[in-house]
């Protein structure tokens, strides 16, 4: 008589039947869920710069030999693609600065303002880009790096000079960012209403600080991070911030369990969660992160503002969620890339600087902005369902 499955995979080795074929079945079920676990755990990730996860009904079968199936090398041609895509578009922006206004948009000085402007919203979008990896958005990040600027910048928190300005900076961005993360991982709020809330909260609170007025800076050492004497090689401080949080984040993104964990989230939060992933308290982190990286952002900008104010990052939001998908990230999780976030923050802010060189007004700006975002979610809604077919 043949024994229940539950019984089979219960018994040792004498109680195994006599048939082959349920045996051979029982082993390679036990093997394929040890793969599946093992892919989210191991900190590995594709050699292209990319987090991306296949299909929960794929996934043991990628993450036993990525190698043999290919879909790593074939995700890796795409994304390289989009990569060079995007790096063809700068340097056609680049050449139209060129011919509109050679005189003023290949200046060095303005070439580099384009990348000091890119690294506040720049450390703002790696961040956001995390948090869309997994699934979720953040509208609050915009409103939370005026927060942090205002709060950061008043009398009381300038007494204590640069190094209290920096940590009020990053502690009211962590503050922000740990409401949020309670709110969605742990109070089940949707993580569009919750940051949304967030974002009025932080915009009234910032308004009721400054009282409309701007807050002056006064601390020298602060300032003295935005003046050309403090470039080094001919890079400002805040773009050498930029670059080492850029790479910090593609390096936890790609190569470390954390990222696994992020990717697996986004693509399928109940399959990672039946792999022993603890789903809520990676969202909790993940929002951290993205407070993080306002605070940081924060202290950037009163660098170079040299003072705060309660419409500081207007908009960001905009602008961090429009870089991080048109640079690959996948609107709905489980695919995220810091590279390409960062190219699609410089294309933003390069229209952004010629649009200014030529006098153009600031809503046709956020209108090709718009059509910018459109644009990337149809093109990844055709690639999707080109990789499905």
């Amino acid at each position: 008589m043949t024994q229940p499955a539950s019984e089979e995979r219960r018994g040792g080795p004498e109680d195994a039947p006599a048939s082959g074929p349920p045996a051979a079945h029982t082993s390679t079920a036990k093997h394929t869920a040890t793969a599946s676990h093992t892919s989210l755990a191991e900190p590995a990730g594709p050699s292209d710069g990319t987090a991306a996860t296949a299909p929960a009904t794929k996934a043991a079968r990628a993450a036993k030999s990525p190698q043999d199936n290919g879909g790593w090398r074939a995700l890796g041609m795409r994304l390289d693609v989009r990569n060079l895509s995007l790096l063809g578009v700068l340097a056609a922006l680049i050449v139209v600065g060129g011919i509109t206004k050679p005189d003023q948009f290949l200046d060095t000085n303005n070439l580099q303002l384009v990348l000091t402007q890119a690294s506040v919203i720049g450390v703002v979008t790696v961040g956001m880009t995390f948090v869309i990896t997994s699934g979720g958005i953040d509208l609050s990040v915009g409103a939370i790096v005026a927060l942090a600027s205002v709060w950061a910048t008043t009398l009381a928190t300038q007494e204590y000079g640069f190094a209290g300005i920096l940590f009020t900076a990053v502690i009211v961005g962590l503050g922000c960012g740990l409401v949020n993360g309670v709110l969605i991982a742990y109070g089940g709020m949707v993580p569009f209403i919750a940051t949304l809330a967030m974002l009025a909260s932080a915009r009234g609170l910032a308004l009721q600080i400054t009282d409309g007025k701007t807050q002056i800076v006064t601390v020298n050492p602060v300032l003295d991070l935005g003046v050309p004497d403090a470039y080094i090689l001919g890079i400002p401080p805040l773009v050498l911030v930029f670059a080492l949080v850029t790479v910090i984040g593609w390096l936890i993104l790609n190569r470390t369990t954390f990222g696994r964990r992020t990717v697996a989230v986004g693509g399928n939060a109940e399959a990672a969660r039946l792999a022993g992933i603890d789903v809520r308290r990676q969202r909790l982190y993940l929002y951290l992160l993205s407070g993080l990286c306002c605070g940081i952002a924060a202290f950037l900008l009163i660098i170079l503002a040299g003072s705060g104010q309660n419409t500081n990052g207007n908009l960001y939001e905009l602008d961090a969620i429009a870089a991080a998908i048109i640079g690959g990230t996948l609107l709905s999780g489980g695919r995220g890339t810091i590279v390409g976030s960062v190219l699609g923050v410089l294309v933003f802010t390069t229209i952004t600087n010629i649009f200014a060189l030529n006098n153009l007004q600031s809503d046709v700006q956020q209108i090709a902005k718009g059509a910018i975002i459109v644009a990337a979610v149809l093109v990844q809604r055709r690639t999707a369902r080109n990789g499905e077919a």
